[in-house]
């Protein structure tokens, strides 16, 4: 096979993990505006047949790079293979919204609010922050009710957007779910459950430990070295078949039977993909179903989701556990609902009231360094825990997504976004402090 093919692969395999990693190679040292690279202003697959120069298509391989990943973060199942995770046969849960008048002034109230991002001096709006950080939908619930939403770029209500790392904490949640009834002992090594793991780094950490990612497992995600890691992850979970000669592990699972040791396990937090992979497999093999499939029974049919959400799959049809599902605003919102009400969402009771006290306690904060703009912060099930005097915990995904959910201000927020760099550091600063601002803004109504 011609190298020219073989490179090819390798980079569409590459988009298959970097969806929930750090795609800031790709970024550009100016990049341009949130208005400036709207995907309607740039143009992207419009017309009937588009221009050659506004395609944006596989195996073209560069589909996630920027600007172009401002179109492609609504439309990944155009590139990947997916398996679908159903709302079910059942009439959506309608949220509740303020009269109409009432939303439109909440808007304008919203939109005037006023923070200092950190490490800076200079005030800004929170509509100045919509766009300093490629917002592309954003939904604010406030004691069960909406009463914020907007979208931009690629989004609107009826469209999806993917989820990155976000995918994490629904697998986390899912395993969370499995520990409180019965159905999973966080205490077991891994190889007490998949035996195929073999002689794996991941055989003899507990299940918790890879719930919490303090593995002690070697796997490097710098995409400045060629022989990192992540270089051969992607090549095994690329869903596309594998060039002439390859000789390397097909599909996630294969790979993680031979992730070799770096370090003790439950020493430290180390942020690492292939840590919810693993879970995801864990999660499959003690309840014999796909994590598509149990977030279809488990949370999506039962909250009342609006539409159903898709997840990309590897080339055996094994999900991404760790950063392959898209889904709607509106139904992250639901989402977040659920975790704000501690397992409950519209009276009905979806899993126990212990799933989310166990999240909101944290981790270890000892353990958790690295992450400057979360100073206080800790990391359990796949969910990051900031320990703020509000009790804020969130799902995160890189270039801008969360679930952020406050309880202290019963407040959820959902935000898509398609920030140019990846790494939620360069967006929290002027994130972060507009969250706090929202939230103190709803306590005083």
């Amino acid at each position: 096979m011609s190298s020219s093919i073989s490179k090819r692969i390798v980079q569409t395999a590459t988009l298959v993990t970097t969806l929930c990693l750090a795609s800031a190679v790709f970024a550009q040292s100016t990049p341009l505006s949130a208005q400036d690279s709207d995907p309607r202003v740039m143009g992207w697959m419009q017309g009937f047949p588009p221009a050659a120069d506004k395609l944006i298509t596989q195996p073209d391989s560069n589909f996630f790079s920027f600007p172009k990943l401002r179109w492609s973060v609504c439309h990944l199942r155009e590139f990947l293979p997916t398996e679908e995770i159903s709302r079910g046969l059942g009439a959506p849960i309608p949220l509740r919204y303020p009269s109409p008048p009432r939303f439109a002034d909440l808007r304008q109230e919203i939109d005037a609010l006023s923070f200092t991002p950190l490490n800076s001096d200079t005030a800004m709006t929170w509509e100045q922050s919509l766009y300093a950080n490629y917002t592309d939908g954003i939904l604010i619930l406030h004691e069960g009710e909406v009463v914020y939403e907007r979208y931009f770029g690629c989004l609107d209500e009826t469209g999806k957007h993917a989820a990155m790392s976000m995918t994490k904490s629904v697998t986390g949640l899912l395993g969370e779910i499995l520990v409180a009834e019965g159905k999973l002992d966080d205490t077991l090594l891994v190889r007490d459950i998949i035996p195929e793991i073999g002689d794996s780094a991941f055989a003899t950490a507990t299940v918790r430990q890879v719930m919490d990612m303090t593995t002690g497992v070697k796997y490097s995600e710098d995409y400045s070295d060629p022989n990192a890691d992540i270089w051969q992850y992607s090549a095994a979970a690329s869903p596309l078949p594998k060039p002439e000669g390859y000789t390397g592990p097909n599909g996630y699972w294969e790979y993680l039977q031979q992730v070799k040791p770096d370090g003790e396990h439950g020493a430290a937090f180390h942020y690492k993909t292939i840590n919810s992979d693993m879970l995801g497999w864990i999660i499959s093999r003690v309840t014999n179903t796909s994590v598509t499939e149990l977030a279809s029974e488990r949370l999506w049919q039962p909250m009342g989701a609006e539409q159903d959400a898709y997840q990309t799959v590897d080339a055996k049809g094994v999900p991404f556990a760790g950063g392959g599902i898209s889904a709607s605003l509106r139904d992250l919102g639901r989402l977040g609902q659920v975790m704000l009400d501690a397992g409950e969402f519209n009276g009905k009771r979806l899993f126990p009231a212990s799933v989310v006290e166990h999240i909101r306690m944290g981790g270890d904060p000892a353990k958790f360094s690295g992450f400057p703009t979360i100073p206080n912060g800790s990391y359990t099930s796949q969910w990051w825990v900031f320990h703020n005097d509000h009790g804020a915990f969130a799902a995160r995904g890189v270039h801008g997504q969360t679930i952020y959910v406050d309880p202290t201000a019963k407040m959820v927020l959902v935000r898509f976004a398609s920030y140019p760099q990846a790494q939620n550091g360069f967006i929290d600063p002027t994130s972060l402090p507009a969250y706090q601002a929202v939230a103190e803004y709803l306590m005083t109504r």
